[in-house]
């Protein structure tokens, strides 16, 4: 009997270039800043400048406003949930928690900028929003967990808790003082977890 013909992987894109992955980044950077300050609806255009690109090379890149919403939305979050490990091998558990809290404003900045695109993603691509919910989960609930194992912070907080105060800045008005608002209310939630 013959042997069954093996498995062949899918398609995959073939890596890019060298000067294609540093344009890459350079518009991801862009767009990231851009969306942050001016909100999604910031021109490509812009963006392609700000990038020292042309809009051809955007557009081979990110076909789509959504495509690089969606791109943007992951590489924060990664970045995000990587940073919780970073902090907590450089800072004592109460400062790493802290310093991501003042990360998580970072994030929410982005997001804001980019509302009405992600709202489109969330209605096509719910499990990228269940998925980046459960990441943020376990990474702020890794620091609480060490923080309150060490007695730096109370024990009877869990990380729904801290997460839905976190995400209450969302909802702030935007205005030329948001994100000294917003390190404010940081600085005053860590001061009801901390124990006295």
């Amino acid at each position: 009997m013959p042997s069954a013909a093996p498995e062949t992987a899918p398609p995959s894109h073939p890596p890019l270039r060298a000067d294609a992955r540093r344009n890459r980044e350079k518009l991801i950077e862009a767009a990231s800043a851009a969306f942050a300050e001016h909100g999604v609806e910031t021109s490509l255009e812009d963006i392609a400048r700000k990038a020292g690109v042309g809009i051809g090379t955007l557009y081979r890149h990110f076909p789509t406003r959504e495509h690089l919403v969606e791109v943007i939305y992951r590489r924060e979050l990664e970045a995000l949930a990587a940073a919780a490990l970073e902090l907590a091998a450089r800072h004592p558990s109460d400062i790493a928690l802290e310093e991501w809290m003042r990360r998580f404003v970072d994030y929410i900045a982005t997001k804001r900028g980019m509302a009405g695109s992600l709202k489109i993603l969330m209605d096509s691509n719910s499990s990228l929003f269940a998925e980046g919910a459960g990441r943020l989960k376990s990474a702020a609930g890794g620091l609480l967990t060490t923080a309150a194992q060490e007695g730096k912070i109370r024990d009877d907080i869990d990380t729904t808790d801290l997460l839905h105060a976190l995400s209450s800045i969302y909802s702030l008005p935007a205005s030329p003082e948001w994100r000294d608002r917003s390190n404010r209310l940081i600085g005053l939630l860590m001061d009801g977890l901390r124990r006295k």
